[in-house]
């Protein structure tokens, strides 16, 4: 077997700006979407944020000492040294305050210094009351660091503080961090068409009922988002998710594996890349009963005749094109490392895949968790990458190799 690569993707440093609106209890969230990524984070917090959110949060989610102070680490000269630094700037949430003085160039405090001393990307998540928002001096002031290069995400419309509803509310911390990524790339997967698969199908045994599996989605949604972040154009099929489909791939929702080989054989056509991450099953019943199946009516014991689903990942890569590649994914039991591995490497050679991501789950791994470990087998069962820890960061690592 050849021997795994050990590449790692870029990891970045990125200073989060926290300014004092009610929002800045979501910025918690933005701080560990990109810790969760494999970034370093540097939490530059108002004095009005941490009357929002506390420090021992900020630093125990971004495993970073917060810094609050212009007058703190004077010798090292913070705001210059941490402008330097920066790979990314992201100020979440930024208020009608902070965007004035931004766009005055005012550097009044740590977080304006900071800014002001670094040439790095600044991406700002604007959270305010309707009519802040819509203000002409606010409008004024978003037209002017639109001008200068600055990334501009949401706001949203949707309950504001009290009992307000408007434009104005901060966007989600998944949204935000995507978006700055996105700014930054690698862009390596511009011009791409992905086609991804996520979650887990379920087979009806009656109307209340199916056979289904424990597949929650999370890692096929932390490739599309990560595609995205890359520059791709991404299709997700979804079955039965247990988290939100990324913003910005193009979403097609199905329920049973029939369905589900449908939709990617439709969706193939217009694909450069398939990755079959979702969890199809390999029964159904032969049957569907019309009405609930009634216990007292079947007694004791219910058996059912089971029929094999179609092989969706050997149909895709058997049907594909010229130049298209077919990613699967193998969610195995055994425990034993080198089987493991055989039995990934004949799963590929049976499938006809480009490459094969195999995974080990259990009664207490690799399902529904943040974290997981995978080994990315080529078309003939040689080992290419390894990955371990948050999904996030091992979805990079599966599009490096695909990069």
């Amino acid at each position: 077997m050849a021997a795994a690569t050990t590449d790692a993707p870029r990891r970045l440093t990125v200073v989060l700006g926290i300014t004092g609106g009610i929002a800045a209890y979501k910025a918690v969230g933005v701080a560990r979407e990109f810790v969760v990524a494999g970034h370093d984070v540097h939490i530059v917090a108002t004095e009005g944020a941490l009357r929002f959110v506390g420090r021992p949060t900020l630093e125990a989610i971004s495993r970073n000492a917060v810094h609050t102070d212009l007058y703190e680490g004077v010798a090292e000269v913070r705001h210059v040294a941490l402008g330097q630094r920066a790979d990314l700037i992201v100020i979440a949430p930024a208020t009608a305050h902070t965007i004035a003085s931004l766009a005055a160039g005012l550097a009044g405090d740590l977080l304006g210094t900071t800014v002001l001393a670094s040439s790095a990307p600044l991406v700002i998540a604007p959270a305010m009351h309707t009519e802040m928002w819509e203000h002409p001096a606010t409008v004024a002031n978003i037209a002017t660091l639109r001008a200068r290069g600055v990334t501009i995400v949401g706001p949203d419309s949707g309950r504001l503080t009290g009992t307000d509803v408007g434009a104005g509310r901060m966007s989600e911390p998944s949204v935000i961090a995507a978006a700055a990524l996105a700014v930054v790339g690698p862009h390596d997967l511009a011009g791409r068409r992905i086609l991804i698969s996520a979650g887990g199908t379920r087979e009806p045994l009656d109307p209340v009922r199916f056979l289904g599996n424990r597949s929650s989605g999370r890692l096929g949604v932390a490739l599309v988002d990560a595609a995205l972040a890359r520059g791709a154009a991404v299709t997700l099929v979804a079955a039965h998710l247990e988290v939100a489909p990324p913003a910005g791939a193009s979403l097609v929702e199905v329920g049973t594996a029939a369905q589900l080989e449908t939709a990617m054989r439709e969706a193939a056509r217009e694909a450069d890349t398939v990755i079959m991450t979702a969890a199809v099953a390999d029964f159904r019943p032969a049957a569907v009963a019309e009405g609930k199946i009634k216990k007292d009516a079947v007694g004791d014991t219910l058996r059912l005749d089971l029929e094999r689903t179609p092989d969706v990942l050997a149909g895709l890569a058997a049907a594909r094109r010229p130049g298209q590649r077919i990613v699967g994914f193998a969610a195995e039991t055994e425990a034993d490392a080198d089987a493991l591995l055989r039995i990934g490497a004949a799963k590929a050679a049976r499938k006809g895949v480009d490459l094969l991501v195999v995974n080990r789950v259990g009664w207490n791994e690799g399902f529904g968790s943040g974290a997981t470990e995978v080994m990315v087998l080529d078309g003939a069962g040689n080992v290419v990458a390894r990955a371990a820890g948050e999904k996030a960061a091992v979805a990079h690592r599966i599009l490096d190799v695909l990069a």
